[in-house]
């Protein structure tokens, strides 16, 4: 018999009960999953949600990284990534020894990293930061001269708004939002003359200088919501247009380019999770205390300084 998707929410929510699992679903997963979720969000901020319940096991319905920073925050918990092949290019695409090389360029340089890497990468980093908080941070910083990791984009954005500093950047970002080009925005804003443009700053400067607001994915749903304005252009993954035309009926979203899709997110399923809570398939992140500690500590400086 087939399946219909209220009778598979309705059995992933009984499972998820009687198994003792916390459901975390970033928003850039699909509605369906975000039904079923105990909570859905950025990232980091999933992972401080998973500190705060007493569920013995968390799914991240995320990618890798989201998995680790969730364990690193949550040592104690079971953590489980939803889909073992749920990666994300721009947290993996440098190894640790290419940024310790780096760092012996730049032996005056603090490395600040974006939320977006590997457990390991954070080991060698000296403070952590999210697209929310990387301006603030970077700023609040006492350290003058700054290698930023690993998005060129963001980091881009952080010189440009804190010339102060010497802002250092390597050659690497998010495929997705850094394939977005100019011209698609000129097209979108021609299309929809009335509409605000609200951009993630993981996009090329080229792309965000045209932007109304320039945010992380909360920032931007927060900003439609708030916004008197009835009509938005949403420059970032374009679950956020769906989830905020669901949301808000009455208002208008267009998306900013039929390709802004993450496939590393979209691997996850309805089915994906129901057959974890079924059958225990999915990958538990593990990571040894050396790893958990001095990555740990670069978030708590994101803490302190943010």
């Amino acid at each position: 018999m087939i399946m219909k998707i209220r009778e598979i929410q309705d059995e992933i929510l009984r499972l998820k009960n009687e198994k003792d699992v916390c459901i975390l679903a970033h928003s850039y997963q699909t509605p369906d999953i975000c039904e079923i979720a105990d909570f859905v969000g950025d990232s980091y901020a999933l992972s401080v949600k998973a500190q705060g319940v007493q569920n013995k096991n968390v799914l991240m319905c995320g990618v890798r990284f989201m998995a680790e920073t969730a364990k690193i925050l949550s040592p104690e918990k079971r953590v489980f990534l939803s889909h073992k092949d749920a990666g994300c290019p721009m947290a993996e695409q440098f190894t640790k020894d290419y940024i310790l090389a780096h760092k012996k360029r730049f032996p005056d340089h603090k490395i600040v990293a974006y939320i977006n890497t590997t457990a390991e990468l954070k080991t060698v980093c000296d403070v952590c930061v999210t697209s929310s908080s990387a301006l603030k941070i970077v700023k609040n910083m006492s350290a003058d001269k700054i290698l930023f990791i690993p998005d060129i984009n963001l980091g881009s954005y952080i010189a440009e708004n804190c010339p102060e500093k010497d802002v250092q950047l390597l050659r690497g970002g998010c495929p997705i939002h850094g394939d977005i080009k100019e011209e698609e925005v000129l097209s979108a804003k021609k299309e929809h003359p009335e509409a605000l443009f609200l951009v993630h700053p993981e996009c090329a400067l080229d792309v965000t200088k045209h932007a109304d607001m320039v945010g992380s994915t909360k920032d931007i749903m927060d900003f439609a919501r708030q916004s008197d304005a009835s009509e938005f252009i949403i420059g970032t993954e374009n679950s956020i247009a769906e989830h905020l035309s669901l949301e808000m009926p009455e208002k208008k979203f267009y998306t900013l380019s039929k390709n802004f899709i993450c496939p590393d997110m979209k691997l996850t399923t309805l089915t994906n999770v129901l057959d974890f809570l079924k059958t225990g398939k999915g990958e538990e992140i593990v990571l040894d205390e050396d790893t958990l500690a001095k990555a740990r500590h670069c978030i708590d400086e994101m803490l302190r300084l943010g």
